[in-house]
């Protein structure tokens, strides 16, 4: 892990200001939070990545929510040595694979992981991009636990604080760098 922690107040800030507001995407009335302009800025990258890591240095996978939260993922199980785990959209993956369905606005959805590459009794660290109404964050803890898996925490870049998200993860260990309104 990197010697300095980043002072969280001024991440927040950093990531606030390199957030990307995109109105009705992708559908009408919702606020689609883009993170490329973060993920191209080198320094606020790296300090996003070791931010992250400092929340659960002690693990032995990273577990990645498809899709953006493999891209934060991956350099976070990288800076702490430990392995990397995908969960993703179903039929994503070749099997075989446990799944959970979990309830959407508009109907219900299903995540999947190879069980296979979440050994019983592993410490994992779960990353995904945006806490919004907490549905796949908490379809993906269940899948990790179906195998075993010992959850440290969920921590995400941003947090959408009026979807309550949060209330779906009770018990667990939440962290957000930016927390939004």
């Amino acid at each position: 892990m990197s010697s300095t922690t980043p002072d969280r107040a001024a991440l927040a800030l950093r990531i606030d200001a390199l957030l990307r507001q995109v109105p009705d995407f992708p559908e009408p009335g919702v606020l689609f939070r883009d993170i490329t302009p973060l993920l191209a800025d080198g320094p606020a990258f790296a300090e996003v990545v070791d931010a992250i890591a400092a929340t659960a240095a002690d693990v032995d996978l990273v577990v990645g929510i498809e899709s953006r939260g493999f891209l934060l993922a991956a350099p976070v199980a990288r800076v702490l040595g430990s392995g990397l785990v995908l969960v993703r959209k179903a039929g994503k993956l070749p099997g075989p694979t446990e799944q959970e369905s979990y309830a959407l606005e508009y109907g219900t959805a299903t995540v999947e992981v190879q069980p296979f590459t979440v050994p019983a009794g592993s410490r994992v660290l779960v990353v995904d991009d945006v806490l919004a109404t907490g549905g796949t964050a908490a379809a993906a803890l269940r899948l990790l636990e179906r195998c075993g898996a010992q959850v440290e925490a969920i921590v995400f870049l941003v947090e959408l604080l009026g979807l309550n998200g949060r209330a779906q993860l009770d018990g667990q260990r939440v962290d957000a760098l930016l927390a939004l309104p």
